[in-house]
C-alpha cells in the first residue's frame, strides 16, 4: 500500500461527532482507527515513516492519545517513551502547566526526573485544534531546557490555526 492509499485508509476511519463535547465543538475520533488493523497499521507506517528522518533522543506522549501513538513509534525507532499527563496523575516532583482548551481549562505534569537537559524530544499527540495541550506541553518541556525538535500530529484543524500560535516545528499526517 502506498502513502496516498495509507492516508486515504486512516482519513476514511476518523469518525466525526458533532456537538461533543458541547455545542459548536466538532469531534474527530481517532479510536476507529484502532479497530481496523489495516488503518491502524497504516498509521504506524505513516508515523514511523516521517520520524525515521529525524533526530530524536526522547518520544513524548500527550495525555490521553499520545499514550497510544507515542509506543507504537517509540519501538520501531528504539527511542523511550514518556507521557505528559493530566493533572494528579503521575507521581514524585512535576512540573504544572495550564492551558485553555475549545471548551474549558486543563492543567498537564511532567515529571522533572523524566527529562535530560538538552534531550531531543519529539511530541506526539491526536490532535492539534487550538494549540492549548500541545503549547503547555512544549512549554513544560523548554522549562527543564529539552530541545523539541517537532510536534507531530494525526489530525491538524487547519481554521484554528494553531500552527501559528506554536513556535515550533509541526507535522500532522491529515488536514481538515
Amino acid at each position: 500500500m502506498d502513502k496516498i492509499q495509507k492516508l486515504k485508509l486512516v482519513k476514511d476511519s476518523i469518525k466525526n461527532y458533532d456537538d461533543f463535547p458541547k455545542p459548536g465543538i466538532n469531534f474527530l475520533d481517532i479510536f476507529p482507527v484502532f479497530q481496523n488493523t489495516f488503518a491502524l497499521k497504516a498509521l504506524r507506517d505513516l508515523l514511523v515513516e516521517h520520524v525515521l528522518f529525524l533526530e530524536v533522543d526522547l518520544i513524548v506522549g500527550l495525555d490521553s492519545r499520545g499514550f497510544l501513538l507515542g509506543p507504537m513509534v517509540c519501538i520501531e525507532i528504539d527511542k523511550p517513551f514518556i507521557p505528559i499527563r493530566k493533572k494528579g496523575k503521575l507521581p514524585g516532583k512535576v512540573l504544572s502547566q495550564n492551558y485553555a482548551l475549545e471548551y474549558g481549562e486543563s492543567t498537564l505534569e511532567l515529571q522533572v526526573e523524566s527529562v535530560k537537559e538538552g534531550t531531543r524530544v519529539l511530541i506526539i499527540d491526536d490532535l492539534l485544534a487550538t494549540g492549548g495541550s500541545i503549547g503547555a506541553a512544549v512549554n513544560l518541556l523548554k522549562s527543564v531546557n529539552a530541545k523539541i525538535v517537532e510536534c507531530l500530529v494525526v489530525i491538524e484543524l487547519t481554521k484554528l490555526k494553531a500552527r501559528e500560535k506554536l513556535n515550533v516545528p509541526i507535522h500532522s499526517i491529515i488536514q481538515f
